[in-house]
């Protein structure tokens, strides 16, 4: 097949952008019929298929049949780069693996709606998910320093398709307390030094079993003392005691702070006291020393753009205040767009994470999460004339099909994955359900009502919605998951009520 995607021809368009009008006025929408196995598909589909992907850029093809997939998810780019490389062929290689399954052609699905879009699997990824909560096979003891995300990606998972994880809550509780140390933050196992990414993922899972209990399990007095060891005088945070400081812990720390409504002034023994810092002074100037020349963000200055560090950068701002203010004062948001938007391919219609970088699930949310805090930039309030619902910044439809066409696990093993071929396992199947909900759902602020940003006036409603009629609906209303808040990427509702209870709980210092 063709060279690889250059950044400027492989951001989605809308379908009236890249296809010239038919007989049909379906804006040259490739015809599939509906309600049928691929199976059963004539001789003559599949020969319409092999003319699609042919090496040289195919001609407009009508399918005889009913499905109406636009032509953007069926054809390679019009233009290619000629120089073949490593990386050009293994792009090529998975544009050829994700083919059948963007044009409905995939004999993994026995149902695609009139839009060629297979339902959600709900029920295999759920039973998947709750083996995930059971003891594991031998070979899982080398991950055991990751044992609180496991946690997390799974409760994530099980609430966005609509599970009640309030089950396991003694059991996360009983097992997080050996890993939570004295001197603040936890583990990721029994006996080992505390860390940011551990500690955010055990926190984030309490939260979500839900219950005071499970909110008094976690030290935060000693919480506290711990971060303010780790705060550097350049604003950043160190990941543990001694270890590195990067994008990751400005978020880790920042959302650890608002979430459990911690002092922001520095305990005894930060390496920041003596600069009079506070927990938050100067995270936005180091968040800013990490947006490269390409508009991306860093794990740190000077180093490589990544689509997880530019999420994880953007979520802290929003976290230090309104995003209206503080994104564009830390960065440039116009390049920050344009390298995001680059990361969107066609046909594909997923994310890759880096450039020339193969397009993979995960970044359904590590960059599909960064679109709805932009639009908060960008957009006035929710109640503001400013905000067009059906507007957005990138494809939703384009992700949604390489979700729910690419990337779901049809085997009975279920779950989720980084795409065709591959095996499912709990981190996809977490972050390809958040970046799908992400998709299903339009985030707007609320004009705060006090100073606090408790409730950090994030609201959400369903999309598409229903009396918007410009805006097609590709995915069937059944295969809708739960809206998951956008920088805390816990279910909606759960921060605030956190952050709620810890207001009422005594003060220390």
């Amino acid at each position: 097949m063709a060279s690889p995607f250059t950044p400027q021809h492989t951001s989605p368009r809308s379908p009236t952008e890249t296809a010239e009008s038919s007989s049909d006025n379906t804006g040259n929408i490739s015809q599939i019929q509906p309600g049928i196995s691929p199976n059963e598909l004539s001789s003559d589909t599949e020969s319409a298929e092999e003319e699609i992907w042919r090496d040289e850029p195919a001609s407009p093809v009508t399918m005889t049949t009913t499905y109406q997939i636009p032509s953007l998810f069926t054809q390679e780019p019009p233009i290619h780069d000629l120089l073949a490389t490593e990386t050009s062929e293994k792009q090529d290689e998975v544009v050829e693996t994700c083919a059948p399954f963007l044009s409905a052609q995939s004999d993994e699905f026995s149902y695609y709606n009139e839009h060629g879009v297979p339902h959600l699997l709900r029920e295999k990824h759920i039973n998947f998910c709750h083996k995930q909560l059971n003891p594991l096979p031998a070979p899982f003891t080398r991950a055991d320093a990751a044992r609180p995300w496991f946690f997390y990606w799974t409760l994530t998972a099980l609430s966005a398709l609509g599970e009640d994880v309030g089950q396991y809550r003694e059991r996360l509780i009983s097992t997080v307390a050996p890993l939570q140390n004295s001197t603040g933050g936890f583990g990721g196992g029994h006996g080992q030094m505390s860390h940011l990414a551990t500690t955010y993922a055990t926190v984030l899972s309490l939260a979500m079993v839900g219950g005071e209990d499970a909110i008094n399990a976690i030290d935060r007095k000693a919480m506290w003392q711990w971060l303010s060891r780790l705060k550097q005088s350049d604003g950043g945070f160190q990941m543990s005691i001694g270890g590195e400081v990067d994008v990751r812990g400005a978020y880790c720390a920042a959302m650890l702070v608002k979430l459990l409504r911690l002092p922001l002034h520095l305990a005894e023994g930060s390496p920041a006291k003596a600069e009079n810092f506070d927990l938050f002074t100067g995270l936005g100037e180091y968040v800013s020393r990490c947006q490269t020349y390409e508009g991306g963000i860093a794990s740190r200055p000077d180093t490589e753009a990544h689509g997880a560090y530019a999420f994880c950068a953007l979520a802290c701002l929003c976290i230090l205040g309104d995003p209206r203010e503080t994104l564009p004062k830390y960065l440039d948001v116009p390049t920050l767009i344009s390298w995001l938007s680059s990361r969107q391919y066609a046909p594909e219609g997923g994310f890759a994470g880096r450039t020339n970088k193969l397009v993979d699930g995960c970044y359904s949310h590590w960059i599909g999460g960064c679109w709805p805090l932009l639009d908060a930039c960008l957009a006035g309030s929710a109640d503001s004339q400013e905000v067009a619902h059906n507007d957005s910044l990138y494809s939703r439809e384009a992700l949604t099909r390489y979700i729910l066409c690419c990337g779901q696990d049809t085997t009975k093993r279920g779950g989720l994955r980084d795409k065709p071929g591959m095996f499912s396992d709990g981190y996809h199947t977490c972050y390809l359900l958040v970046g799908l909900s992400s998709a299903q759902h339009k985030w707007s602020l609320q004009a705060p009502t006090d100073d606090s940003m408790t409730s950090l006036g994030w609201i959400s409603e369903t999309y598409p919605r229903k009396q918007d009629d410009a805006c097609a609906q590709i995915f069937d209303e059944e295969d809708r998951v739960k809206s998951i808040h956008p920088v805390y990427v816990i279910p909606e509702g759960i921060a605030e009520r956190v952050m709620q209870y810890c207001d009422s709980q005594e003060a220390f210092s």
